[in-house]
């Protein structure tokens, strides 16, 4: 058995995914945990980590690869020269632990203590506080005996062990 990427059609990876079960084949479909801006304000809901596509379990002679096609939500199975694409049960791996040490972090929390890596703040130890937008964070900096409130792009937040 080995591990093959199915592309879905737009906005039916889960209907996909769905059909796919019900007829009992082994399936994979990373979803992340993403924030966004709507409406002014932050959002948070789980997306597929790829876009389109998911991953199935299935020996290479199986009679359910014929009904594949057919499947409800399912575009075609990713293949090259007529022959699917094999994915290493090694990168499946890795990728489930990957997602398995993302849930566990859970993302930055408010009042979790941070470091600033970059720009005019950087080496500075800070405490989060929110997130101002989709690309800037506020966070409290000790200056001058006092806690400042500093807006500092996100990307130059690191989170300390």
């Amino acid at each position: 058995m080995s591990w093959y990427v199915v592309q879905h059609k737009p906005a039916q990876g889960d209907r996909a995914l769905d059909h796919l079960q019900r007829q009992d084949v082994a399936c994979f479909y990373p979803k992340v945990k993403v924030e966004r801006v709507c409406a002014g304000k932050r959002v948070s809901r789980l997306e597929p980590l790829f876009a389109g596509y998911l991953f199935i379990h299935l020996s290479q002679n199986d009679p359910r690869w014929a009904k594949l096609r057919s499947t409800r939500g399912v575009l075609r199975v990713v293949s090259f020269g007529n022959k699917p694409a094999v994915i290493n049960e090694e990168i499946i791996c890795q990728l489930k632990l990957g997602l398995a040490r993302v849930e566990e972090q859970g993302g930055i929390r408010t009042g979790q203590a941070v470091e600033l890596d970059g720009g005019p703040f950087s080496g500075l130890s800070a405490v989060f506080q929110s997130f101002d937008g989709d690309e800037r964070a506020i966070v409290l900096i000790e200056f001058m005996q006092k806690q400042q409130r500093v807006s500092v792009p996100v990307t130059t937040i690191r989170t300390k062990p």
